[in-house]
């Protein structure tokens, strides 16, 4: 037996078992990344859907700060963050620092461009198919921006799983802000350094086999939703193409 079969072996044994550290680990990661998103897709499905639409001087400049920030380094955001919060910034006040609520906020920032960019090429994308007969019909930027989201509802909701992905693996963010606190703060990323940097690689091994459990279901719905989705769109075809027929004779 070498060190690796005795980590994986372990790292089995830990999942087994259910271990509690390891599960409480697992459930506050799983609980800030399901509290960011929500917060993150509310506002970007709305900015996103609206920018998709909008025209107006300078958007040029804001769509390409948009996609600037969807490679904003994780760990800006988590110095950003923490010199915001920490107790000579201006959100000192809130005692934020080294906590759930300052993980949460993290998340939300990281998540926010790409649920924005994302939502705006998928509306855009769907108004030039359909925005001229909707303008025909009197609808404003914002009545078609609506539309076109109930319209794009299926497309929106990949973006949405995405997003949960996106924020669930990311480290460097919550690590500088949460601290990494064993008990508060410690989720499955920051754990997987800590404990590899500590020598205990069977901890580490389980949450990394969570970790990539929690990524496959995502990808796993995604393709699920789109397969769902062509099957349905491919039935109001038939149903479409037969009503014509029946009509025609």
């Amino acid at each position: 037996m070498n060190t690796f079969s005795d980590s994986v072996a372990a790292a089995g044994q830990l999942l087994v078992s259910g271990d509690p550290a390891l599960l409480a680990i697992v459930g506050r990661s799983l609980a800030v990344s399901a509290t960011a998103c929500p917060l993150a897709c509310g506002a970007g499905l709305m900015f996103g859907a609206w920018l998709a639409v909008a025209r107006f001087a300078g958007r040029g400049l804001l769509l390409a700060a948009l996609n600037t920030l969807l490679a904003l380094p994780s760990v800006v955001v988590g110095l950003v963050i923490y010199l915001l919060l920490s107790r000579s910034g201006p959100l000192g006040f809130l005692g934020w620092l080294f906590s759930f609520k300052a993980m949460v906020l993290a998340q939300t920032i990281l998540v926010l461009p790409v649920v924005t960019a994302l939502t705006r090429q998928t509306i855009e994308d769907a108004d030039r198919a359909h925005g001229e007969q909707l303008r025909s019909l009197g609808a404003g930027p914002p009545v078609r921006a609506l539309l076109l989201v109930a319209d794009e509802r299926y497309a929106l909701v990949t973006v949405v799983i995405a997003a949960f992905g996106r924020a669930v693996s990311e480290v460097g963010a919550v690590m500088i802000v949460g601290g990494n606190i064993d008990g508060f703060t410690r989720v499955m990323t920051t754990a997987i350094a800590l404990e590899t940097a500590k020598g205990d690689l069977p901890l580490a091994l389980a949450l990394g086999v969570i970790l990539l459990g929690v990524v496959l279901l995502l990808n796993l719905a995604i393709t699920a939703l789109r397969g769902w989705r062509e099957r349905v769109d491919g039935a109001a075809v038939d149903a479409a193409a037969g009503r014509h027929l029946e009509v025609a004779s």
